[in-house]
């Protein structure tokens, strides 16, 4: 398989995890590999993307974003 036929893999900048419990609940977002803070709703990941100088212009593009244990929906356990 050539490099151009084969899958390909990338690595988002962004990482939202799956939703911690607390009060309110919340989740885990990294940048760059890197735990940058907590955040209770989608406002909290585009507040710490522009910290960073991402412009998130889509929130389900999987090449800027990863979305794990649920999509950008899913902030309360169960």
């Amino acid at each position: 398989m050539t490099e151009s036929a084969s899958p390909r893999v990338s690595q988002p900048r962004i990482m939202v995890l799956g939703v911690q419990p607390g009060h309110p609940p919340f989740r885990i977002v990294e940048i760059d590999g890197e735990v940058v803070g907590e955040a209770k709703g989608v406002t909290d990941v585009l507040q710490a993307a522009a910290a960073f100088g991402i412009r998130v212009h889509d929130l389900d593009d999987p090449d800027v974003i990863r979305w794990v244990g649920g999509d950008k929906f899913k902030w309360t356990l169960h």
